[in-house]
């Protein structure tokens, strides 16, 4: 199967980036060749894998599969971008290698922004997903609660930002269409790490035009120990720093600008939160000295919040029996 460029119907770019996941990458591929909207290319990024799936590419013998394979490792935002910068489609949408999207989910969206050129994105809701690739119903509804799709009204939205930024509405990563030529993907600067969805919908929501939302679960997203929810959620220090340093940077930007000044409150109490959870992840590598700036500042941005006081006396307590424990060993 060919591209046909000269056709009727749009271009739509398939982003795939992906690193050590074979088996969830297969499935993932799977998903966008199926669709019943044929006329898509297909990027699939890998950032280096131990195990090169140039192997699971060529299996499918499909000519709109366009296979990039880093010789090293560059990190996740950079193969996410590098992917994005290459696509030719009219329309791009993002496919995390772990996650499927239903056969019919370009064929629904893709209509709704032909029709409407002031649109800069389509959305649907999403199924939760387990890691045998089994629907979680109750994680489902749960998730479409939690990010208030149950209560959204469908169709346009023209001034999205609180959908957007505030309910977080948009899974911008894993279930949107989204048109290329409004985002200029070099402005999106690696300060964001993990945070890039939440910056690229701040980027839709300033560009101008507005954003449609199609009431229907048409993906799947996979909840399993490995994505960076699930990580962020945990114990692992090294990812709650990591997005912790995402936030700061992504919601002082979204605090100074003037377009968003209604929501100025939120943002700083999300850019403060985010100041507690780098000092405690600090605090969890033992890194107690470059914790507490982040704790006081967070002390000095809150009226009184117990988690910031408790990590900041932690700090002290720590110090103290560090050390003690110099003072024994010599």
């Amino acid at each position: 199967m060919s591209i046909n460029f000269k056709s009727a119907a749009p271009l739509v770019s398939v982003i795939i980036p992906t690193y050590n996941r074979p088996e969830y990458l297969k499935q993932a591929i799977a998903s966008a060749v199926n669709q019943t909207y044929k006329q898509i290319e297909i990027i699939v990024s890998d950032n280096c894998s131990d195990e090169n799936p140039q192997a699971i590419i060529d299996s499918f013998k499909d000519v709109r599969i366009r296979f990039i394979r880093h010789p090293e490792n560059i990190g996740m935002l950079a193969n996410q971008m590098n992917a994005f910068k290459m696509a030719r489609g009219k329309y791009v949408a993002s496919l995390h290698d772990d996650d499927m999207w239903n056969e019919d989910f370009l064929a629904k969206l893709v209509p709704i922004l032909e029709a409407n050129s002031n649109l800069v994105l389509a959305f649907c809701d999403q199924y939760i997903i387990d890691g045998n690739g089994n629907i979680n119903y109750v994680g489902t509804e749960e998730n479409t609660r939690g990010f208030k799709r149950n209560v959204l009204a469908p169709g346009i939205h023209q001034d999205f930002a609180k959908i957007g930024l505030i309910d977080k509405s948009i899974p911008t990563a894993a279930s949107c269409l989204i048109r290329n030529h409004v985002i200029n993907w070099d402005s999106i600067p690696q300060e964001v790490g993990g945070m890039w969805d939440l910056y690229l919908t701040y980027l839709c929501c300033i560009s101008g035009y507005s954003a449609y939302y199609y009431p229907e679960r048409l993906t799947r997203y996979r909840a399993h120990e490995q994505t960076d929810t699930m990580l962020s959620g945990s114990k692992n220090a090294t990812a709650k720093i990591r997005k912790a340093q995402s936030e700061i940077f992504c919601y002082k930007i979204f605090m100074e600008d003037f377009r968003l000044q209604e929501f100025h409150k939120y943002f700083q109490g999300k850019y403060s939160d985010a100041h507690t959870t780098l000092g405690i992840g600090l605090l969890r590598n033992k890194q107690i000295t470059a914790a507490r700036p982040y704790l006081w500042q967070a002390l000095k941005q809150q009226k009184l919040n117990l988690r910031t006081l408790a990590a900041l006396i932690f700090s002290f307590t720590l110090q103290l029996l560090a050390n003690q424990l110099v003072g024994v060993s010599e």
